[in-house]
């Protein structure tokens, strides 16, 4: 039986695409079986709808509710769906125990930037800035379980995307993006098969990303 996935977005839902893609031609044993945003304009609500994936808009208000409260109704209604694994696919909220300790192992990040580097909100940019100033030539991506610490939990795979001489932000941030889409899936594919095999904790896996245009 294929596994379950929930996937949380508040964005445009690239990550999330890449997910169906896998799904669809079956690159992952899985089916995407709720999509969750706390964003009412955020793109991947429509991914969800035109993938006849079940969608559900969920703000935060931090005027009616607390964090708390917000994580706990957010479990409730991921929960319902019954996911093997629950992936934050450019999920711009931080989770709290009210919400993880419900799926314990469970939830994964995305973030576009190494681990120890660049965490929290624009992290691409504050590696290209980075690069501009002379102080790294590279940075990359990865997936890790989230913790309620941001970008900081176990590391599970990343990728690594070299600057490139001529590099605009534009570009650097297409060949990150493409970078991403490629390890989402693949470290949804290696989460899924260890969790077959009856264990979820390995050590840190690292990937080169190609360096080349974004696909």
């Amino acid at each position: 039986m294929s596994a379950r996935l929930a996937v949380l977005v508040s964005g445009s839902g690239t990550n999330l695409q890449a997910l169906l893609d896998a799904c669809s031609d079956r690159r992952l044993d899985a089916q995407v079986v709720l999509v969750v945003s706390n964003r009412s304009q955020a793109y991947g609500l429509a991914r969800a709808e035109r993938a006849a994936v079940p969608a559900l808009y969920l703000p935060f208000d931090r005027k009616r509710s607390t964090r708390s409260a917000y994580d706990t109704a957010l479990a409730d209604r991921v929960a319902g769906a019954q996911p093997d694994l629950i992936v934050l696919a450019g999920w711009m909220h931080i989770l709290s125990d009210a919400f993880l300790a419900r799926f314990p192992e469970r939830v994964v990040n995305l973030h576009p930037a190494l681990p120890g580097q660049f965490p929290g909100t624009g992290a691409i940019e504050r590696a290209f800035e980075a690069y501009g100033r002379g102080e790294i030539d590279h940075s990359g991506c990865m997936v890790h379980y989230a913790i309620p610490e941001v970008d900081a939990g176990r590391v599970i795979a990343t990728a690594t995307v070299a600057f490139q001489p001529g590099d605009t932000l534009e570009s650097y941030a297409a060949r990150m993006h493409a970078a991403e889409h490629r390890l989402i899936v693949q470290a949804t594919d290696s989460w899924l098969k260890r969790h077959a095999a009856g264990t979820t904790a390995p050590g840190p896996q690292h990937r080169n990303a190609p360096t080349g245009g974004a696909s």
